[in-house]
């Protein structure tokens, strides 16, 4: 059976198409001998006369003409159709009530009923582009609204002229982070729709983004910004980075100047999101919010790529998310599926999108029209210090790499996959398996432990300058993070890593999109392996594989193969981030700095055919010594000049100041600046523009490229080359940072017993500290204030950091538990503390250097048992806490133990974000929050 549009020729239904559009969009249509435009905030009238002939629709917002819809038959090619449009917005009657800009109704649009073009005639350069639908009604009247409110800015494109010019150093922003940011908003003025940075992981993507974000809603009045994220961690994570971003040039908080949400359920209606200025979400999620359907929060937890279907998915109008609900839309280091199967969701809004990734593929780079406005990659962030460089280590093992068998007759384990229940039976034929089906369909725990005691083993050859324990093991185990094939290869793994490593539940976990189901949150274990000691082993699938920031990791192991380059290089990514050595050696203590971090391959994946998986340093075993007495010689060999790079970059991340002002006056320029050199002419790309310059071809022959390449890298070793001062002074500043370890001779006991000689350094330790306080009593903020005020009212945090730099500088070199040591070493009777120690002990150090206490106690166990007092006194005075209260009151307690003060800016950062936040302590303190801070500060710290 036909249905009725079947007997109308074609442009009768593209105009029926459009009249249903119109009606979704919140257009009233009426025809021009029955029109009524008062009756409606929005009516669309057909055919109404003008001084050019009839147009086909006249849009009207609160009785006034704005606009024109030229409707045209499928298929038609609606570019060519724009001047039309134009004749009909210039000859609107000029005795009807209109809103004109330069004498024509300012909205075009084109329109098929499959396609539909739209031209603003407010915007800076009219140019159409399509869109998904038409505009709502209260759009185009914000629009004009603001139009004539500010001044002829009435939309984004309209406002990217008014964003203040960055500077040459912003402050706050690495120099890639601003280079981006401008780069994005030349791009933006060009009217260029969709822009891709490409930095590497760890540089800081989302920090810029966030940066972009307040630019365009302080400055070029966008509306509001949608936050696209992988999964629902990663949203968590952005939001944090929303609530921590402090405004340029106001001590206010972005999110005290605009609201963010992330989008947790499939219920929205913009028209209730007035007040939001920024959307965090999931592709998944926001696929959900258009079809108006629920989705399961474990879809959420998983990646896009997880959740994609096999399909490219498509959308309907959806009336309560209009497409013009984000001027912008921040793609963050979403899987490129987003660009292929659910680009339509993406290309539903009406809004710039901007990706961010450090691994872009081909179709990501055709998504975003090959406008690439940023590119950053790894040898970069390593020279600027924005990453730290990686060494492979490499683990073979027999049936990893050959398979095995199980032999007839031997009695077997069978595991069911889904209840993991274990049955025995004996095998009446050898089962043999090849690698691949390795932890799918046979499991060979002697593999899995073969290679994690290997690890174990190694790590005192992986990191030479960490404290061993007798049986040759290391202390600490530098926190490390292992992919798993799957969940249960997962489970496997942490059952023997606990085994091997001697660890407990907590020290050995897995965080997976399953963990929820043992009682804490992925999100609560991750936290934990973050900021806490006692986790030191991860493994996962890929929850962490993208995105997720956990800094202080040391070693990423991989126990899983990886096809794609562009998500090896996330999951390696996981390891290249920076973190001041401070904050590594409170989940790390012996650690002195993080310069390099370790990649373990188990499986081979540094050897498949992927891209970018070598790093810097190529020849780890040749002395610093060696290679730059080959460079003296003449060598421009590239793995020697990337080995010097590599290891100039480890040292500019542990060089003093005092060291790097003589480097520079040695060398007659910065050492960045020569690591940057360095790296720039390593770069391919830049080998072959530059050869590509010099011979006049886009395709320079081998030949010419590698002339060119020693030419660059000449230029760039220069400094070095010619400078054999230079190269010995870096030498020597190396050398003076490192111990040689001493593997070839064997010790034996001569004695065992305290040392009157051990007491004596110490002793000389601690008056060399009380002459250090009683020189700097002047000169230091905290030694002022605990000087003069000896209950050290109006000490911050950052006067306690100066006096770690500063007892941290040659010659004394020392940290708090050096300090500590030696008091224990003269006296322990009258030294009292628990757990490791932290900066804030320097208060207490301090002030028994002073004369002011008579016994040595760590300041966190101060502020416990002042707590414990305060407790007390509120309880004899009627004053009693909930459970919940005491356990907030408990986090307060070790905010103030490590930070010596708390404000409720405070409690939007973690831990207090993951327990409810600000908001949480309103709900349980009320009123009362403000000053219970400042009392609780009052009477535990300082």
């Amino acid at each position: 059976m036909n249905a009725p549009s079947d007997y109308l020729n074609p442009e009768a239904r593209a105009r029926m198409a459009i009249d249903d559009q119109l009606a979704e969009c919140g257009w009233v249509v009426q025809d021009y001998q029955h029109a009524a435009v008062a009756t409606a905030r929005g009516v669309a009238v057909r055919e109404v006369p003008t001084e050019a002939g009839p147009a086909d629709y006249v849009l009207y917002v609160d009785s006034q003409a704005v606009g024109v819809i030229e409707a045209k038959k499928e298929g038609t090619t609606l570019t060519g159709v724009e001047p039309q449009t134009r004749k009909y917005q210039a000859a609107y009657p000029g005795e009807l009530p209109a809103f004109l800009v330069d004498g024509a109704l300012p909205y075009g649009y084109e329109a098929t009923g499959t396609e539909t073009r739209f031209t603003s005639g407010l915007d800076p350069k009219p140019t159409s582009r399509r869109v998904f639908a038409f505009h709502r009604p209260e759009t185009l009247a914000r629009w004009r609204s603001n139009y004539s409110e500010f001044g002829g800015v009435a939309t984004l494109r309209s406002g990217f002229s008014g964003l203040p010019d960055l500077g040459a150093g912003p402050s706050g922003l690495w120099p890639a982070q601003g280079e981006a940011i401008r780069n994005l908003e030349e791009s933006f003025k060009a009217n260029r729709p969709r822009a891709l940075i490409q930095m590497a992981t760890g540089s800081g993507k989302t920090f810029t983004a966030v940066n972009a974000g307040y630019r365009l809603l302080r400055h070029a009045r966008a509306n509001r910004i949608l936050f696209l994220v992988d999964r629902a961690n990663l949203g968590r994570q952005a939001v944090r980075e929303f609530e921590g971003f402090e405004v340029p040039g106001d001590r206010r908080k972005f999110t005290e100047l605009y609201s963010v949400r992330r989008l947790a359920s499939s219920e929205l209606d913009m028209a209730n999101e007035v007040a939001a200025k920024v959307h965090v979400s999931t592709i998944q999620r926001l696929y959900s919010i258009l079809r108006g359907e629920e989705l399961d929060d474990d879809l959420d937890e998983r990646t896009g790529f997880d959740t994609a279907p096999e399909q490219p998915i498509e959308v309907a109008y959806n009336p309560r998310v209009p497409i013009e609900s984000y001027d912008l839309i921040i793609i963050d280091e979403c899987h490129r599926s987003i660009y292929g199967v659910w680009r339509q969701v993406l290309e539903y809004f009406d809004a710039f999108l901007v990706g961010l990734t450090a691994t872009p593929g081909i179709q990501t780079f055709a998504f975003f029209d090959q406008n690439l406005v940023m590119e950053y990659g790894h040898a970069q962030a390593v020279a600027d210090r924005v990453n730290v460089d990686f060494d492979i280590f490499r683990i073979r093992t027999e049936i990893t790499e050959g398979g095995g068998t199980v032999p007839s007759g031997f009695v077997t384990e069978f595991r069911d996959r889904e209840t993991r229940s274990i049955r025995l039976e004996q095998a009446d034929a050898d089962i043999a398996y090849d690698p691949a089906e390795l932890d799918r369909r046979v499991v060979a725990p002697d593999q899995i432990r073969t290679i994690v005691r290997t690890f174990r083993d190694s790590l005192p050859e992986m990191f030479e300058d960490r404290e061993q324990d007798d049986d040759g093991f290391l202390v600490n185990i530098p926190k490390t993070l292992i992919f798993a094939k799957d969940d249960s290869h997962a489970d496997d793994i942490v059952q023997i890593v606990r085994e091997e490593f001697g660890l407990g539940n907590q020290g050995a976990v897995k965080i997976t999109y399953r963990s929820g189901e043992s009682g804490e949150s992925a999100e609560q274990l991750l936290q934990k392996f973050r900021t806490d000691y006692p986790t030191r082993i991860a493994v996962t699938v890929d929850m962490i594989a993208t995105g997720t920031d956990v800094k202080p990791i040391e070693c990423v192991v991989f126990m899983r193969m990886v096809r794609s380059r562009n998500f090896f290089e996330q999951m390696k990514g996981r390891g290249v981030r920076v973190i001041d050595s401070d904050q590594l050696r409170t989940v790390t203590p012996d650690a002195q700095a993080k310069d390099r971090f370790v990649i373990v391959d188990a499986v081979g994946v540094t050897e498949a055919d992927l891209h970018d998986t070598v790093p810097l340093e190529r020849q780890r075993h040749v002395s610093f010594d060696k290679l730059l007495n080959q460079i003296g010689l003449g060598s421009k060999d590239p793995d020697v000049v990337s080995s010097v790079a590599s290891r100039l970059a480890r040292l500019n991340r542990r060089i003093t100041a005092e060291d790097r002002a003589e480097v520079g006056s040695v060398a007659g320029v910065e050492l960045s600046e020569l690591v940057r050199h360095i790296t720039d002419a390593l770069d391919p790309d830049r080998q072959h523009e530059a050869a590509a310059a010099e011979t006049g071809t886009d395709d320079p022959t081998p030949e010419q490229l590698a002339a060119t390449t020693q030419r660059l890298i000449a230029e760039a070793i220069q400094p070095l080359a010619g400078n054999p001062e230079l190269r010995q002074k870096l030498a020597d500043i190396r050398r003076s940072y490192e111990q040689v370890i001493d593997k070839a001779s064997r010790d034996r006991v001569i004695s065992g017993e305290f040392s009157i000689d051990a007491a004596d350094r110490a002793r000389g330790q601690v008056e060399s500290w009380r002459q250090f306080v009683e020189d700097h009593r002047d000169e230091i903020t905290a030694l002022e204030v605990l000087y003069h005020q000896p209950h050290g009212r109006g000490l911050t945090y950052d006067d306690i950091k100066e006096l770690v730099n500063a007892i941290g500088r040659p010659p004394h070199r020392w940290t708090p538990d050096i300090l500590w040591q030696a008091y224990e070493t003269l006296d322990k009777s009258k030294v009292r503390a628990s757990g490791h120690r932290v900066a804030t002990d320097l208060v207490s150090l301090v002030r028994y250097a002073l004369g002011n206490t008579d016994e040595l106690v760590a300041y966190p166990d101060l502020v416990n048992e002042r707590f414990r007092i305060w407790l007390t006194q509120q309880f004899a005075t009627g004053t009693d806490f909930t459970d919940d209260q005491l356990a907030y009151l408990d986090l307060i307690k070790g905010r103030i133990a490590s930070s010596l003060s708390i404000t409720p800016a405070d409690l939007q950062s973690p831990p207090f974000s993951d327990r409810g936040g600000l908001g949480k302590a309103r709900q349980l303190f009320g009123n009362d929050l403000s000053s219970l801070l400042d009392d609780l500060t009052e009477a535990l710290a300082a």
